[in-house]
């Protein structure tokens, strides 16, 4: 009882009024504050921010017709060569002799271009329908280049026309010379087939190559032109290659996608 008495005095005295009561440490509240600050920061960022965002995707530089595939319309031995890979070739060259039983036959271009690959050589025999040739379309040996890029389908929707593109060339070193401008000319509508892209590059082993991820989308991509280039494109560096940039070149597109603000995102 005696404990309990000196207690309860010490409680009632008014020794301890006027000393003041300590509702928060000083450091508490400076960390408050930062946090507060720090809030107020990211939202202004989230409204008036952007971000952008990138989709890479495998690629060719062609030109914008394409490539064909030439058959041979006859079964028999091959008896000579007319033409040799990277020549230029008019519609309806002669590119083949083909020995048959009834005579010799030969093997002419559909249309106008370069000889990408010659299957076919002196003294092998050919089935009617074998592949012989693969040709590259184009009219003049100025026409432009283009890149025809292989986006996964479920990216395809979000490229927009007119995006602007950097695009690696498997024959030119990045590191000292940079890559090469472009941007987005058409986006496809459709998944393209293993065949279809194989009839359009007049490769069978192009086409399983870009479709072996799944059925991708083309996005046609149109390089940015320069007068003070080697190669006639515009790159990252001032000269870019002191070469000339051929079709059929294996390429990695990198797409910037529109910016958005990062409160787009959370909103529906």
């Amino acid at each position: 009882m005696q404990f309990r008495q000196q207690a309860l005095s010490k409680l009632q005295s008014p020794e301890e009024i006027d000393l003041p009561v300590r509702y928060a440490r000083p450091r508490g509240g400076l960390v408050l504050a930062v946090t507060v600050l720090a809030m107020l920061v990211g939202a202004g960022w989230a409204v008036t921010g952007t971000v952008s965002s990138t989709v890479a995707a495998p690629g060719i530089l062609t030109h914008a017709q394409g490539s064909y595939v030439l058959q041979s319309p006859v079964a028999g031995q091959v008896t000579d060569v007319l033409a040799e890979e990277g020549q230029r070739v008019a519609a309806d060259a002669p590119l083949l002799k083909v020995r048959t039983a009834q005579g010799s036959v030969v093997v002419r271009t559909i249309a106008a271009g370069r000889v990408t690959t010659l299957v076919a050589a002196i003294g092998s025999v050919v089935t009617t329908g074998a592949d012989v040739a693969a040709v590259e379309r184009f009219d003049s040996a100025d026409d432009p280049l283009t890149a025809v890029l292989y986006v996964p389908a479920d990216s395809g929707s979000g490229v927009p026309v007119g995006a602007s593109v950097d695009l690696t060339v498997q024959s030119v070193p990045t590191q000292q010379y940079g890559v090469l401008r472009g941007r987005v000319e058409s986006v496809g509508r459709t998944a393209q087939t293993r065949q279809r892209i194989s009839g359009f590059l007049g490769s069978s082993q192009l086409g399983e190559q870009f479709s072996k991820a799944g059925q991708p989308v083309a996005v046609v991509v149109r390089l940015e032109r320069s007068s003070h280039t080697k190669s006639g494109y515009l790159w990252s560096s001032s000269d870019g290659p002191p070469f000339a940039v051929g079709s059929m070149t294996l390429a990695t597109g990198s797409i910037h996608l529109a910016e958005q603000h990062p409160i787009d995102w959370l909103l529906p």
